[in-house]
């Protein structure tokens, strides 16, 4: 036995049972402060995000503002339509994710099953379209065509079709009035990306995953205005996501209409005379290529003179918008988008640049004038102009002797603009410039605004191009190392181009500002542009900012925002220089080149003025140009690979002008059948509810037949 006494165990045990009362006292120290820390200090965060988390949220998107023509006509709006659509939350519940449920619903709706799937997956960087971009957690639809028929078979078999809802919904419509289609001017929706909604973050109008958004056209333009803003209700939901109570609910409002300056009427028959101008021209033999023209785009631009305000705006090839509505599919975007589409989603009339060939010769006039050469010379125009043993000819090698500048605009003659150009090229220092050279037919031609946009109120204009000294520069800079490896000094047409290129590329020789004395090497313009100038010329010289949007008006009718007209600058037309273009061209409708398609109109009523333009590109057929204006309107048509300008844009313009001012075809006015004989000033007539009265449509022109949309040798 052991002699050590029992005491002797005693401090031992102590300092243990203190050791482990200071562990357990520290762990209840720290589990305490911590609870302090979450309960007390953080207390009202944790609680809030505790509450979220059982907080589910349902939009209400709000009804989308009308567009509308100038007399109220909708050519966008709103239509009930039933639509079928997929919780992605209730087919993920599924054995197989939805596939059958998916599948039997395309049996339903006579859809492929793979078109249906298609549609309820969600988009990212490798799906492609068509997909859903929005909430996972908002309903996804599939068709906005269903019968009532298949909507009831879907609410009759609910266990079938777990997930699948069949509900009246307001959904967009592009009305095609008179049978208008406008596809580029209004644009379309689509789902809204991450990038926008991030734009949009911290703007007026913030956007939801589930927003549709406006894509291209008014539709984009106008967007924040048409959108309006979506309700939301949020509910309160347990573990299980019943709903046992409604926290908050914000209503929906409606967006604004807005009321544009398009005529549906005139509109249509813009949209039929060009679709009908390519349809002639593939029917004619083009001498140079020994092949039928091709006429494979083309556009047109009705414009108020005075303000700039767009009528029409045609563009073909077209499409129809409401592909789009609930969602195109793969094949229908492939249509629009793929390299045999010939991208009809572009708006030639603000995206199309070609050189603009004679319709540009009102500048070069003006900027000789503003150089010092009197406006009656005269100057030679002779069949051909020699320089350096490079023959440039005149258009059909035509002669007419010692002329003005009015007459060279009349029969537009190129050998005039051929000479005044070289001078012009020496007095700055050929091919050694002067340290500050005039530059008149180059710096005219950016005071006309050319280089740049015109600020019509769409989305993604194009600037055309000014090929002066500073261009070349830059040019010749991004295109130099390929000109030197490509180019062959004995080489076909292409390498002796880039072999010359690479030397001086960089330079304004002779032949460059020759060529572009009548609008032709790289000088491009947009028919907007053109349309601007011509306007300007109408109305005494203001350049305008062409607009669309007329007045955006609330969805009460209580609010009118009306867009007044803008110019961004004058015509450089000293003097009477004005003038006596303004006569040339009149004179061009009338004894020059334009003569034979105005033979019988009203002259002495409504002046008519124009200007024919065909411009060669290397490599194509000849772009058709046709350029007119009243003193109510100007008129710009191009028809690519087309041909010549009076020659397959003529006939079209004159049909235009003939709808809107109710001419026959023996030259005498009909009041009743004008379709726009003055531009349209008064805003249509609003109600008190907010309700816009829209004019009857009625049929286009009598005299040009049905406008209802079909199918998609003078200078």
């Amino acid at each position: 036995m052991s002699n050590i006494p029992e005491t002797g165990r005693t401090p031992r045990v102590t300092v243990r049972l203190v050791a482990i009362q200071i562990l357990v006292f520290s762990l209840l120290l720290t589990l305490g402060g911590r609870l302090w820390y979450l309960q007390i200090r953080n207390g009202d965060e944790y609680t809030e995000k505790a509450a979220n988390n059982h907080v589910q949220q349902v939009v209400h998107p709000a009804v989308r503002g009308s567009i509308l023509d100038a007399r109220g006509v909708p050519l966008a709006d709103n239509e009930t339509r039933l639509v079928v659509s997929a919780s992605r939350t209730a087919l993920m519940k599924e054995p197989d994710d939805g596939e059958a449920v998916l599948t039997r619903l395309a049996g339903v709706l006579n859809m492929k099953p793979k078109d249906v799937q298609d549609k309820v997956r969600l988009c990212d960087a490798e799906t492609p379209q068509p997909c859903w971009n929005g909430s996972p957690y908002q309903p996804i639809p599939i068709t906005d065509e269903a019968s009532a028929k298949q909507a009831l078979q879907i609410r009759e078999r609910e266990e079938d079709f777990p997930g699948i809802s069949a509900e009246p919904t307001a959904v967009r419509r592009y009305a095609a009035p008179a049978g208008s289609n406008a596809a580029q001017v209004l644009g379309y929706l689509s789902p809204v990306t991450d990038e926008q909604i991030k734009k949009a973050e911290h703007t007026k109008s913030p956007l939801l995953r589930s927003d549709q958004v406006g894509s291209n056209g008014l539709e984009s333009e106008y967007d924040s205005k048409l959108r309006g803003k979506a309700g939301v209700t949020r509910y309160e939901v347990d573990n299980l996501g019943r709903v046992i109570g409604q926290r908050e609910s914000q209503q929906a409002r409606p967006g604004d209409n807005v009321v544009t300056s398009l005529d549906a009427r005139v509109q249509a028959v813009a949209e039929k005379e060009l679709d009908q101008a390519m349809k002639d021209a593939r029917k004619q033999y083009d001498r140079n290529t020994g092949t039928k023209y091709k006429a494979d785009s083309g556009s047109v631009v009705v414009m108020e003179a005075k303000t700039g305000r767009v009528v029409a705006m045609a563009s073909n090839p077209a499409y129809d918008p409401n592909a789009w509505v609930g969602g195109i599919s793969g094949k229908d975007y492939k249509k629009l988008t793929g390299k045999d589409s010939n991208y009809p989603l572009l708006n030639r009339a603000i995206q199309g640049q070609a050189a603009p060939g004679s319709i540009f010769k009102v500048i070069p006039t003006t900027a000789a004038v503003n150089a010092g050469y009197g406006f009656d010379g005269p100057y030679a125009c002779t069949s051909s102009f020699n320089i350096g043993g490079q023959v440039f000819k005149n258009f059909e090698s035509e002669n007419h002797g010692g002329i003005s500048l009015g007459r060279a605009l009349e029969v537009s003659c190129d050998t005039v603009f051929y000479r005044l150009a070289y001078e012009q090229w020496k007095k700055d220092g050929g091919n050694k410039p002067k340290k500050h050279p005039g530059d008149w037919f180059y710096k005219t031609a950016h005071q006309f605004g050319l280089g740049k946009e015109t600020g019509v109120d769409l989305p993604n204009e194009v600037s055309g191009r000014v090929p002066d000294r500073q261009w070349k520069k830059d040019f010749w800079k991004a295109n130099k190392d390929a000109w030197c490896k490509n180019g062959k000094k004995d080489g076909n047409y292409t390498q002796r181009l880039s072999y010359e290129n690479c030397l001086e590329g960089m330079k304004m020789r002779a032949g460059d500002s020759v060529n572009y004395s009548i609008g032709q090497g790289d000088t491009l313009v947009t028919p907007i542009q053109m349309a601007t100038i011509y306007a300007a010329i109408s109305n005494g010289g203001t350049l305008y900012d062409p607009t669309v949007g007329k007045a955006i008006v609330s969805p009460d009718g209580k609010h009118i925002q009306e867009i007044k007209p803008k110019s961004h600058g004058k015509l450089p037309m000293k003097g009477d220089t004005h003038d006596r273009i303004d006569k040339a061209l009149a004179g061009v409708a009338t004894r020059g080149t334009a003569a034979w398609r105005f033979q019988g109109w009203p002259q002495d009523k409504i002046p008519m003025h124009a200007k024919t333009g065909t411009a060669e590109v290397y490599g194509k057929q000849t772009t058709s140009w046709f350029a007119t204006y009243t003193k109510d309107y100007s008129v710009v048509m191009t028809i690519s690979q087309g041909g010549t300008g009076s020659g397959a844009s003529g006939p079209a313009v004159r049909k235009i002008y003939n709808a809107l001012y109710g001419v026959d075809g023996k030259g005498k006015i009909n009041e009743k059948k004008a379709l726009l004989p003055k531009p349209q000033t008064d805003l249509p007539k609003i109600s008190s509810d907010g309700s816009i009265e829209a004019q009857p449509v009625g049929k286009p022109f009598a005299l040009l037949g049905d406008t209802r949309r079909r199918g998609g040798a003078q200078q």
